[in-house]
């Protein structure tokens, strides 16, 4: 990369880079030398040009290698933001720049992956496009993960390194961060889920970066809650209290201290759990009050920390929650407890502010006014908060709040475009304050601040190093934090700050000790991958050793389904038997041909959870070979299974499309979760939503298996986790009496699984044997069927408050129409069977109630 002609000092220029655009700074350009080598971790402070590193590999990379680059972001504003940087910053024509989120629909991602030079894409929608076989990485030379810490757990970053070392024909990664973990494990971690092997760090006390930093003033500042607050509180911790005692009862805590650490309550929850797995009944009382400390826990929170309004809302969900039919105990003992409806009602009566608003608006003052500022942004954890205090700031500065899209709450959230209005008007200085939720944590554009004011600590250190990276960039900043004494606030400082000394500590100690930890991850990194791809070019399996396996001897698979010896099945057509010949002596298949190929049960599972795939081409030949309906990453047959969009939230359908020749495609679908051919449809249900059908009083399940069984011959509900007859306070019972109706009434088969691995590995068994043995193709079959008149009817008058479709089918039985239903009074509703005084009470509010 050549300096500009016009002043080395200033700028830099190189290939694909607009002339004159880029600053010259030294340790930039020297990270961007590092990440060109070889998979990068870039560790740099916020606000000191993360992105410009990235750029500069990329323009490189695209220069010499050619492909196409990948830039991935958490969010859409900050996505947004990096391609309107890479549309500034390179001489790529804007249209071959594109972006990918959720707003661009996935047949024109598809058209635009094609075509385009560089991708900037939130990872949730690359992933969704990787499962559903609509993009190839093939072609990918570099990609970059900002914001990379993110890549733990099932978060998007893990599957999609995965597979992009596994299906690139020449990858390069940088992860990019300005906090990539609390301590060195945690880094390590990382880079070994990113596939990074090197790390290069630069940190404010380096000289090259020292002089493109400014000193940032950190103050917190303590304020005494009112009274009234104190009040309320005291009313609410009466409770917890109360509740902690009957735990102690139990044996599962020796301690009725309503400030106990969630680690304490979480080892009250595990032993509680033991409990339940033992079938004792008191095991299902404690998890009841359990649950209800955790509320009660949150309103003291909120009180305490946030605003008194912010309880009342919350107060009120609460309120909606319990009188809704099939509420929970804990919900009902919540609001009916004396001692909190009495905090409600001082809730309700409390006309004042919490201390934190009156000292927020001084801070306000004296930043804009006294000293002149320009800008400030307040961080608060609560969208309740931000709009309360959007509110209460605009009544003296110009205020907007910056909250994300979504919230479960019911709040307003704020389109991508709003947020992008709302980032360029504050940049503009068309308005002074910026309330912002945590959207605004990671990466933004943000511009320089005077202050940056927490209106309460967070207990983790890579977001408070995030929050305050907003200001102290070309001039000396502030960051202003305040703690309400004697509350959570003072605990979520001090974890904060030893979480943010140690991380600082730990960049420092990485700094120094790079070659060693580069050595570690040498040794854990990669080396994997290469090492699984060799073990991949070799064939899996001789005959004689396959002939072992089935015979159960050393050698045998670790997949249940070709191992479980008690099952006994006459030979299907075409099946080969256990010695590989065409049918047996004895006329019976041995246990392989239950699990489709030899290859497809135990070991591709494998190939698929240790993170050293690759595109081996299938060539198996067996049945069914000429039914495949599309084509994977490899050139051979495949199989191919149709996932429901929803399904995104398990890892199953990650699994499958890592898988050899499994080709996943992603639809919305009105029927099932997965479609596996043109007769068999898989409802898919973890215990837990099983058993809320029963004690819920929502029957969504059987109209969801009956929908099932009109399109498909072969419906399968499978029934995901452990404990069926054990995880809740359910009668054995009416758990055997579901499942009967199940296969009974709609002709579905129960299918058990242990848990998402188990389920990924029955999925494809079926879709193997169907496509493949059965020859059959996938289809996706019409939309759902009309309802009938009566079904409609039951659907309106079910979701009246949650009423659901049996007592909807009684009150229309006994009333004879949706009309009468509705004109009904409270008298007349608690004649029907099983309509209670609540549910009658709550019918009459949400249909008599005016629309506001």
């Amino acid at each position: 990369m050549a300096a500009s002609s016009e002043s080395d000092a200033e700028t830099i220029d190189g290939p694909l880079l607009t002339p004159g655009l880029l600053q010259r700074r030294e340790y930039q350009a020297e990270l961007a030398d590092a990440a060109l080598r070889d998979h990068t971790l870039v560790c740099l402070p916020t606000g000191l040009g993360k992105t410009a590193v990235s750029l500069l590999v990329t323009a490189q990379r695209l220069h010499e290698t050619g492909g196409k680059s990948l830039l991935l972001a958490p969010t859409k504003p900050l996505v947004n933001q990096h391609a309107d940087f890479y549309r500034e910053a390179l001489t790529i024509p804007d249209d071959d720049i594109v972006v990918f989120t959720g707003s661009v629909r996935p047949d024109d991602r598809a058209e635009l992956w094609e075509s385009a030079q560089v991708v900037v894409a939130t990872p949730q929608v690359v992933e969704n496009d990787l499962v559903g076989n609509r993009i190839s990485l093939e072609d990918v030379t570099h990609l970059t993960f900002d914001e990379c810490h993110r890549a733990t757990g099932d978060y998007a970053y893990c599957y999609i390194a995965e597979r992009y070392h596994a299906d690139a024909a020449d990858p390069l990664v940088t992860g990019m961060s300005a906090s990539p973990g609390g301590d060195k494990e945690e880094i390590l971690v990382v880079c070994e889920n990113l596939g990074l092997r090197e790390v290069e760090v630069m940190t404010e006390g380096d000289s090259d970066v020292s002089e493109f930093t400014h000193k940032t003033e950190v103050e917190w500042e303590r304020v005494e809650l009112p009274e009234g607050v104190i009040e309320i509180r005291d009313a609410l911790n009466e409770v917890i209290t109360d509740r902690l005692e009957k735990l102690k009862q139990l044996g599962v805590t020796r301690s009725t201290n309503p400030e106990m650490s969630q680690r304490d309550l979480n080892s009250i929850r595990s032993e509680l759990q033991k409990m339940m797995s033992n079938d004792q009944s008191e095991g299902y009382q404690g998890m009841s009050a359990h649950a209800e400390i955790m509320k009660l826990r949150r309103a003291v929170e909120l009180v305490e920390t946030q605003s008194v309004e912010s309880l009342r809302r919350y107060f009120e969900r609460q309120r909606n929650a319990a009188r809704s039919s099939g509420a929970s105990k804990a919900s009902q003992r919540f609001v009916s407890d004396p001692r909190v409806q009495e905090a409600m009602r001082r809730a309700e009566q409390f006309d004042d502010l919490h201390p934190k608003f009156r000292r927020a608006r001084i801070l306000l003052a004296q930043t804009l006014g006294i000293e002149e500022g320009e800008r400030v942004i307040v961080f608060t954890e609560s969208r309740d908060t931000a709009e309360t205090l959007t509110e209460f700031f605009g009544e003296h500065f110009e205020t907007h709040r910056f909250v994300g899209q979504g919230d479960k709450e019911g709040s307003d959230g704020m389109t991508q475009k709003q947020q992008q209005e709302t980032l360029d008007a504050f940049r503009n200085g068309e308005f002074e304050v910026l309330v912002s939720t945590s959207v605004a944590e990671e990466g933004l554009d943000v511009p320089e601040v005077d202050l940056v004011l927490f209106y309460e600590p967070v207990p983790k250190g890579i977001r408070a190093i995030q929050r305050k990276g907003r200001t102290g960039r070309q001039t000396e900043g502030k960051v202003h934090v305040l703690l309400a004494e004697d509350t959570r606030d003072e605990a979520y400082f001090w974890i904060s700050r030893r979480e943010e000394k140690r991380m600082e500590e730990e960049l420092r100690k990485l700094k120094g000790v790079a070659g060693e930890v580069n050595e570690e991850l040498g040794q854990h990194g990669l080396d994997e991958f290469e090492s699984a791809n060799e073990a991949e070019a070799t064939p899996d399996a001789s005959p004689a050793a396959a002939q072992t396996a089935t015979n159960g001897g050393a050698d045998a698979t670790d997949d249940p389904s070709e191992s479980d010896d008690s099952v006994d099945t006459k030979s299907s057509e075409g099946a080969k038997a256990s010695t590989g010949n065409e049918g047996g002596s004895d006329g019976q298949s041995g246990l392989d041909a239950f699990a489709g190929r030899e290859e497809g049960g135990g070991e591709r599972h494998e190939r698929a959870s240790d993170s050293t795939l690759d595109d081996a081409t299938d060539t198996d030949d067996g049945p069914g070979a000429d039914a495949t309906v599309a084509t994977a990453r490899g050139d051979g047959d495949t199989v191919e299974i149709v996932v429901d969009q929803r399904e995104l939230d398990s890892t199953i359908a990650r699994d499958l499309s890592t898988r050899d020749g499994i080709t996943t495609r992603l639809e919305t679908l009105a029927v099932g979760d997965y479609v596996l051919s043109d007769r068999v449809v898989v409802e898919r249900k973890s215990v837990d939503d099983f058993l809320d059908t029963l004690v819920g009083g929502d029957r969504s399940m059987f109209e969801q298996v009956k929908d099932g069984a009109r399109h498909y011959s072969r419906p399968v509900v499978v029934v995901e986790g452990e404990d069926l007859y054990g995880a809740r306070n359910v009668h054995p019972n009416a758990i055997r009496g579901a499942l009967a109706s199940l296969a009974i009434d709609f002709g579905a088969s129960i299918l058990r699984t242990t848990d998402e691995a188990d389920t990924a590995d029955l999925v494809e068994v079926i879709a193997r044997r169907e496509q493949e043995e059965s020859d059959r193709e996938v289809s996706v079959h019409g939309e759902k069927a009309a309802k009938t008149l009566d079904e409609q009817q039951e659907y309106v008058v079910g979701s009246i408050a949650d009423v659901g479709p049996v007592t909807a089918r009684a009150l229309l039985t006994h009333f004879g129409s949706v009309e009468a239903v509705m004109t009904a009074n409270e008298e007349d509703l608690l004649e029907v069977k099983g309509v209670g005084a609540v549910t009658a009470e709550r019918i009459r509010e949400v249909v008599g109630s005016d629309y506001e």
